[in-house]
């Protein structure tokens, strides 16, 4: 038996097999709700934004408050998250309150999407990419990479609102399975639903060209789910951001409540699948913050200062309970990418050096 062990750790060593980092987790979703503010997440409705003036809300400002004011910033959030609060949170692990010493935060020095998005799917920032518009990404991203390992091929897939995500992805290059923008889903086989897609995607009237609603994302992505049953998952809604840049802060919370119950809509279908029950792990993230109320909140970036802090929320069979972290060691966007690879048992850092770390304190090991 000695022996085998030190011929297992030799092999390790050598990088000839590449230890388990966790246990159970055979299956991981990184969820990305666009642009949400780590201040709604950990205080709910901010004070400062529940009026017309400030919020640009189209709901009496009475109504906002008895919708979404109370007393604590822990009922208040639980209002508008009670997924997160009720279960993720209870269940898991969430970084990112820096009022109680928790500090999440992007490195790309940019804060906003593309940056975001690659920097928290390849593992570090990239200084060339500093426009939305950027084309295809030049850098693989960890989706790329475990869908080239023999027991995930062809089981990886990028699920989102946003039809940049074809170029972030690098759909030409990666392969992968995208699912976009307005782009029409794949037909189901069902001629009743095929038609009713097909209606809707030519009838509704576009708010933005480049984004379609969380609603018509979450139809085809169960349906997807549901039928393909991928092991690694890459979803994202954009609602919140879209809401946010428009400063409407009423849709703002409302979107935001959405896509909480978007997400418990997401994790119940799966747990009811004997593939995934017990063995899927949830990491819920934004790709950016914001400006801070009355006036930055509509806007992100290097010049509304606060939008490089973010929120990582993580729940699963190997994240051991925690709940809100508190004065712990900062977290970083860029640690995500590791953190997915060494869920399924990967070594993302040892391939990609230039990748931070995996965050060793939801790994369970």
């Amino acid at each position: 038996m000695r022996k085998l062990t030190s011929l297992l750790g030799l092999l390790c060593l050598t990088g000839l097999i590449t230890p388990a980092v966790a246990a159970k987790t055979q299956n991981v979703v990184l969820i990305v709700s666009d642009g949400l503010r780590w201040q709604e997440m950990f205080q709910g409705a901010d004070p400062l934004l529940l009026d017309a003036k400030n919020g640009g809300n189209w709901v009496d400002d009475a109504e906002m408050k008895k919708r979404y004011w109370r007393e604590t910033p822990q009922a208040r959030r639980e209002l508008v998250f009670p997924f997160i609060w009720g279960t993720v949170a209870k269940q898991g692990q969430i970084f990112g309150n820096r009022t109680e010493g928790s500090d999440a935060h992007v490195t790309n020095g940019k804060a906003f999407s593309y940056p975001g998005y690659n920097e928290m799917s390849v593992g570090y920032p990239n200084p060339a990419i500093d426009s939305n518009q950027f084309g295809p990404n030049p850098n693989p991203s960890v989706f790329e990479w475990l869908n080239k390992e023999p027991d995930l091929a062809g089981h990886v897939a990028i699920y989102g609102t946003w039809e940049a995500y074809y170029r972030i992805f690098n759909q030409k290059r990666s392969q992968l399975v995208i699912q976009a923008g307005w782009t029409p889903p794949p037909k189901t086989g069902d001629a009743s639903k095929d038609a009713l897609f097909a209606r809707l995607y030519d009838t509704t009237t576009r708010f933005d060209e480049e984004d379609v609603g969380n609603s018509f994302l979450q139809v085809k992505l169960l349906d997807y789910v549901q039928r393909a049953k991928p092991r690694v998952l890459f979803v994202g809604y954009g609602e919140t951001d879209n809401w946010a840049h428009q400063g409407r802060y009423d849709l703002v919370l409302e979107s935001a409540h959405r896509t909480d119950a978007a997400i418990k809509e997401l994790w119940d279908t799966m747990q009811a699948m004997p593939q995934y029950h017990g063995t899927t792990t949830f990491i819920i993230t934004t790709d950016h913050g914001r400006g801070n109320a009355p006036v930055e909140w509509k806007e992100h970036g290097v010049d509304e200062k606060g939008s490089e802090n973010v929120w990582i929320a993580v729940m699963g069979p190997d994240t051991a309970p925690l709940g809100e972290r508190k004065q712990v060691a900062a977290v970083t966007q860029s640690q995500i990418a590791a953190t997915i690879a060494a869920f399924l048992g990967k070594d993302y850092v040892k391939a990609v050096p230039m990748a931070a770390r995996p965050i060793k304190d939801v790994l369970g090991k």
